[in-house]
């Protein structure tokens, strides 16, 4: 059937990753540990009773919930938060895709770090944003004489920077996202998806001296709550008010919102997974060294390793023993490399002793 698609879009591919019922899935990044028994139950009680009001339509600015995020993030960066300086959506990738439809959109540039979320592109061509790639240095690390030249030389309208980045797992440094915030005339958007996972300060800490920094999160890495689908940010007053005119009408349902509030109010209890991922991840980096691999250095909670000559076939070695990687090796950078994610100790050693097996 020949459709009209628009002629940006012909040829591209949509965002997936594989997915299996039978592997260990070691490949999206997601937390390995479950719910916590005392969130479930206090999940089952709310959503029950939010059951009997679901003929209404939810709270279209989800003011409630958007103060819980905000004292979150107080409480995490030490830097005070207004209800009106947070914004939430479905995922971090509707909070990004409502970014570029505010200060992007046709005739505007977005500009990214490669390699580095491979939905930033995505993202942007949806939104008919030119997307320009820099790539960074051999180890993967954003300097900031990199990222000024990147942004003098192309001026875009929106800059990506992303820390900890993915695939990677390096950091960018609070005075790189400073000099990019200088340099750049557009929005600076710095993507914190695994923010928890990290020793190092958040760009929150930036936002009262640079109005156009825009502080990207998620609940679906540390808080385990990835079928929840919540990603939120913190800004200015002036750029939620701008989302606003963009999103669509009760974007976020009841029950997002409830079951968001209930994570948020359980927060110690999930965020205490956070040491034990750490640790899976440091002893997978300590075997892989034993194995010959090379590691690169993360604050993540997942790590590239290789490099393969035949990355594909490692790949597939691993799915045929039941575990399930991410293949990133056809990405601009990362050729020879797959990435892999914390599980827990039973996931860890499964996906260490087939590794072991593969390259043997």
């Amino acid at each position: 059937m020949n459709l009209p698609v628009r002629a940006d879009l012909v040829g591209k591919a949509p965002y997936g990753a594989p997915q299996s019922t039978t592997a260990i899935a070691l490949n999206v990044n997601e937390n390995p540990y479950p719910p916590s028994p005392g969130l479930v139950v206090s999940l089952q009680a709310a959503l029950g009773a939010a059951a009997r009001t679901l003929h209404r339509y939810p709270d279209r600015e989800a003011l409630d919930l958007r103060a819980d995020l905000a004292s979150y993030l107080t409480g995490r960066t030490g830097v005070s938060l207004g209800v009106e300086q947070v914004w939430a959506a479905n995922g971090s990738n509707e909070v990004l895709q409502q970014v570029l439809q505010a200060f992007g959109g046709p005739g505007r540039t977005a500009l990214g770090f490669e390699p580095s979320y491979s939905m930033h592109p995505i993202l942007a061509a949806g939104t008919s944003t030119e997307w320009v790639g820099v790539l960074r240095p051999p180890d993967f690390v954003l300097t900031a004489d990199v990222a000024i030249a990147a942004v003098e030389k192309h001026r875009p309208d929106v800059v990506f920077v992303t820390t900890p980045n993915n695939p990677t797992g390096t950091v960018t440094a609070l005075d790189v996202v400073e000099a990019v915030c200088a340099a750049s005339a557009g929005m600076v958007i710095v993507d914190e998806a695994y923010a928890e996972f990290s020793a190092q300060p958040s760009a929150v800490t930036l936002l009262a001296s640079h109005p156009r920094l825009v502080v990207s999160r998620t609940m679906s890495k540390a808080f385990a709550m990835a079928g929840t689908r919540l990603g939120y940010l913190a800004a200015s007053r002036e750029v939620v008010d701008a989302l606003r005119l963009v999103r669509l009408p009760y974007h976020l349902s009841a029950l997002t919102q409830i079951a968001a509030r209930i994570a948020l109010a359980h927060t110690g209890e999930l965020l205490a997974t956070v040491d034990a991922v750490k640790a899976q991840r440091d002893r997978i980096v300590g075997r892989l060294a034993e194995l010959g691999l090379t590691t690169v250095p993360t604050e993540a909670n997942f790590l590239l390793f290789g490099p393969f000559a035949d990355p594909a076939a490692v790949w597939r070695g691993l799915l045929d023993r039941g575990v399930l990687v991410r293949d990133v090796s056809s990405s601009p950078g990362l050729e020879g490399w797959l990435r892999v994610n914390a599980g827990t100790e039973p996931e860890t050693s499964a996906f260490l002793d087939a590794l072991a097996d593969v390259i043997a």
